[in-house]
C-alpha cells in the first residue's frame, strides 16, 4: 500500500480508497497528449531558466521512451498511482531521480489534466471532421449513381411531393456540413491553453505560458487561472456536437431501415452490412443501421451526464471532475465506429428503381403542383388549396389519378384550367415544375451537386 502523494500524510491509503479513486483504468488513453504537454512544459522551464537545457533534454528523452513503452504495451500500470499523470511522472522520477522531480514546477495536475483533455479533444475534432467529410463524399457519390431518379418525399410519413433522389442525399450533405461547422466552432474554444494556470491562482515562478501555448499549437492562453481549474464547457459543447452528429446518423439509419422493408422496398442493402435470423432463413436484417440508431442513446446521454456533473460544483477543481472523461470517452467511442461504417453502407446500397417507379404515381404527389398552377392563373392560394383538395377526394372515390380526370371535369372545378395544366400533372411533370433555389427539381439539384463537388474538393 502507498502513502498519499506528498509529505503531508502519515498513514498509508486504504486499498479500497485506491480502488475507488483511481482513474488509470480509463484515462491511460491520454498518455500521448500528457507526454506532449509535459515536453512543452519542460521546454518552457528551460527557456525561463527554471531547469537547465541538459535537464530538459534528459526529461524529454525519457518521456519519449516512456511513451514508446506505453504504446508497445510493455509499461506497467498500477492502481496505487491513480492516474496517467502520476504514472508518467513516477516513471520519470524512477529513471532520472531529482531531475524528474523538477518537471512539475509551475503547474498542477489541475491545469495538466485540462491541457491533456483539450489536446485530446482537439485531435478528436480533427479526426471526426475527416470522417464527416468522407460521409459527405459518399452521399455526393450517390447523387451521381442515382441521377434522374425521382422519389416520393414524405412529411408525417405520408407521401407529399416528388423530389430527385439526389435531393435526399444532398439533405444529408447539408446536415453533416453543419456538424462540421459546429465542431470547427467548438475547436476555437477548445484551442485555448490552460497550461501554467496551476492549481487555481497561477504561480509566482517566472513561467512563459505563451511559449507553451505556441509549442502545443494553441491559439490563445486562458486568461483566468481560477476559471481554468473548473472549466469543462468545452467538453459539454464537444459532446453536444457529437450528440447532433449521432442524431443525424440515426435519422438516416431510421429512413433506410424503413426503405429496406418489404412494405417500402425502396432499397437493397449490401450483404456485408446485414445479418440473418437464427430461426427464419429468409431474413436479412439491417442490424448495423439499427445499432447506429441505437448507439445514439449512449451519445445523447453523455450531454446531461456532463451537465449534471458540473451542476452545483464550486469554483476551481473538485474531484467530481474526474468523471468527465467517462462521459466524453463513452460518447466518442460509441460514435466513431458509426462514422467509419456509414460511407461503405451508403455507397454499397442500391435504390430499387423499378419498385419506386411502379408506385410513383400513388399518393397524389402532383397535387401541390396543380395548386400552384392555379395560383399562377390568379386563383387565391387558399381557394386553389380547397379546389385541389376536392379533386383529390373525387379521384380517391373513383380510384384514379389527377392526370386521369377529364379536362371537362377539371374546368368544372376551376374555369381557369386549360390544356397547359398537363405540364404539371403526373409525378415527373410535378417534379420538373419545381424551380425555386434549394428545391428538389432538376435545375436546383444539379446546381447544388456541382457546388458541393467544388466545395468538398477544397476540404
Amino acid at each position: 500500500m502507498a502513502k498519499a502523494w506528498g509529505g503531508r500524510f502519515h498513514q498509508v491509503t486504504d486499498p479500497r480508497v485506491e480502488a475507488f479513486t483511481e482513474s488509470i483504468s480509463f484515462d491511460r488513453r491520454l498518455y500521448a497528449v500528457d507526454i506532449r504537454g509535459s515536453m512543452a512544459h519542460a521546454t518552457m522551464l528551460a527557456h525561463c531558466g527554471l531547469i537547465t537545457a541538459e535537464e530538459r533534454d534528459q526529461i524529454c528523452a525519457h518521456l519519449d521512451q516512456i511513451g514508446e513503452e506505453i504504446a508497445a504495451g510493455s509499461f506497467e500500470f498500477r492502481q496505487d498511482l491513480e492516474d496517467i499523470h502520476m504514472h508518467i511522472e513516477n516513471a520519470l522520477i524512477t529513471r532520472i531521480g531529482d531531475v524528474g522531480r523538477k518537471l512539475h514546477t509551475g503547474r498542477s495536475r489541475n491545469d495538466q489534466v485540462s491541457t491533456d483533455l483539450k489536446l485530446y479533444t482537439r485531435d478528436a475534432i480533427d479526426d471526426l471532421d475527416g470522417l464527416l467529410l468522407e460521409l459527405q463524399r459518399a452521399f455526393l457519390e450517390r447523387c451521381e449513381l442515382d441521377a434522374g431518379v425521382i422519389m416520393p418525399g414524405y412529411t408525417h410519413l405520408q407521401r407529399a411531393q416528388p423530389v430527385l433522389a439526389a435531393h435526399y442525399w444532398l439533405a444529408y450533405v447539408e446536415k453533416f456540413q453543419r456538424d462540421r461547422e459546429r465542431l470547427a466552432d467548438c475547436r476555437k474554444r477548445v484551442n485555448v491553453s490552460p497550461l501554467g494556470a496551476a492549481a487555481l491562482a497561477g504561480t509566482s515562478l517566472p513561467i512563459d505560458r505563451e511559449l507553451t501555448a505556441r509549442l502545443l499549437g494553441f491559439d490563445a492562453v486562458a486568461a483566468n487561472s481560477l476559471d481554468v481549474s473548473s472549466d469543462r464547457d468545452y467538453l459539454v459543447e464537444f459532446v453536444f456536437c457529437l450528440s447532433l452528429i449521432s442524431t443525424h446518423l440515426s435519422t438516416w439509419a431510421e429512413e433506410w431501415i424503413l426503405w429496406f422493408t418489404t412494405e417500402f422496398s425502396f432499397l437493397r442493402l449490401p450483404d456485408a452490412y446485414t445479418t440473418g435470423s437464427s430461426i427464419m432463413p429468409q431474413k436479412r436484417n439491417p442490424d448495423v443501421l439499427e445499432l447506429i440508431r441505437g448507439r445514439t442513446a449512449r451519445v445523447v446521454a453523455a450531454v446531461p451526464q456532463l451537465l449534471v456533473l458540473l451542476k452545483s460544483l464550486p469554483m476551481a477543481y473538485n474531484r467530481d471532475l474526474q468523471e468527465d472523461k467517462l462521459g466524453m470517452f463513452g460518447a466518442l467511442d460509441a460514435l466513431r465506429p458509426c462514422l467509419e461504417l456509414a460511407p461503405a453502407i451508403i455507397v454499397g446500397a442500391e435504390l430499387r428503381r423499378e419498385k419506386i417507379e411502379a408506385r410513383l404515381e400513388d399518393g397524389f404527389l402532383d397535387a401541390t403542383a396543380l395548386m400552384e398552377y392555379l395560383i399562377r392563373k390568379g386563383v387565391p392560394m387558399r381557394t386553389g388549396h380547397e379546389t385541389v383538395g376536392r379533386l383529390v377526394a373525387h379521384c380517391e372515390a373513383r380510384g384514379c389519378r389527377l392526370a386521369d380526370v377529364p379536362m371537362a371535369e377539371l374546368r368544372e372545378a376551376c374555369s381557369l384550367i386549360s390544356e397547359d395544366v398537363l405540364q404539371v400533372l403526373g409525378t415527373v411533370n410535378a417534379n420538373r415544375a419545381l424551380q425555386s433555389f434549394g428545391s428538389g427539381g432538376e435545375r436546383s439539384v444539379s446546381g447544388q451537386v456541382l457546388a458541393w463537388k467544388e466545395r468538398l474538393r477544397g476540404s
